[in-house]
């Protein structure tokens, strides 16, 4: 991986953490002067936001650094870890999210100054989607899991910010201040989706899940413009470390050819796959067309 690849991610990585400090505090200072459990429950849903920031930021500077005698891969699965880390606290957060809503709901609560929570939930939101899509390009660029999980950590905060936003206008129109909780409850569950699927992302890659199917149809289709008479290819296997692809596979090429020959086809194999898909590693095995294993149109 290039360091200035690992410098944009790093760069990607700080920018989010001083965005989720500001909006932890402003919501934190708000939700308390309110007295509002929503508002209260999008500054700790902010707050693991901070700390998931926080943990992409230290995962994507151990990832960048090449690989090592110990660590011949490199150290991408650090990026792996940290989602799963993510996704943990977040998960955290909704069960406390959820316990103190009931108990809201349960003892009864007074919601105040109802102007200032639309206002800073409105800002959060506005602030949370430009700062999700800045991740979200960042991390399509670079390959970036840790910085694609931080991403939806803000865009969920974008809709449970409209979803708080929705209920502070119920109480205001309606003055049913319970609905405040019900609220809350919808933002946790919002949480525990997006817990689920960052944890189901990237265990996948941890226990070296095959590449996306999009992924392996972009080598397929390489390979299927030099394939024809006894040169084809199989056991295709395929897998990820954090932003690193790594591909390997047997290339079947004449029995007559030199080794030069096998060799120059497959530096031009591996020359198209990287154009396709970058950050990646191949490793192609050369096997001897075999007429008795397999048919073959070549000579023996």
């Amino acid at each position: 991986m290039s360091t200035l690849m690992t410098a944009e991610k790093v760069k990607a990585a700080r920018l989010s953490i001083i965005s989720n400090t500001s909006l932890v505090l402003v919501k934190l200072i708000i939700g308390i002067l309110m007295g509002s459990v929503a508002v209260l429950s999008e500054a700790i849903h902010s707050g693991l936001d901070l700390l998931a920031s926080i943990v992409a930021f230290y995962a994507v500077g151990k990832a960048g650094k090449p690989a090592d005698e110990r660590h011949p891969y490199g150290h991408g699965k650090w990026e792996n870890v940290s989602g799963v880390v993510e996704a943990l606290l977040i998960l955290a957060a909704a069960l406390y999210i959820m316990y103190e809503a009931v108990t809201r709901f349960t003892n009864g609560s007074q919601v105040e100054h109802l102007g200032l929570g639309t206002a800073v939930m409105a800002v959060s939101a506005i602030v949370n989607w430009f700062m999700s899509g800045y991740l979200f390009r960042v991390a399509k660029s670079t390959q970036s899991i840790a910085l694609e999980a931080d991403a939806w950590h803000l865009r969920a905060d974008v809709y449970t910010s409209v979803g708080v936003l929705a209920g502070l206008a119920l109480i205001a129109i309606t003055n049913i201040t319970w609905l405040d909780s019900v609220a809350a409850i919808a933002v946790a569950l919002l949480i525990i989706k997006s817990a689920f699927d960052l944890t189901r992302d990237s265990m996948g890659d941890l226990f070296d899940k095959r590449l996306p199917v999009e992924d392996e149809a972009k080598i397929k289709e390489i390979f299927s413009r030099y394939q024809g008479g006894c040169i084809r290819f199989h056991r295709l296997r395929s897998r990820k470390s954090g932003s690193m692809r790594f591909i390997d596979l047997h290339l079947v090429v004449p029995r007559k050819w030199s080794i030069e020959e096998a060799h120059n086809l497959g530096d031009t194999i591996e020359k198209d796959i990287l154009e396709a898909l970058p950050n990646t590693q191949v490793i192609i095995h050369i096997d001897p067309c075999n007429k008795s294993l397999e048919p073959c149109s070549c000579g023996s």
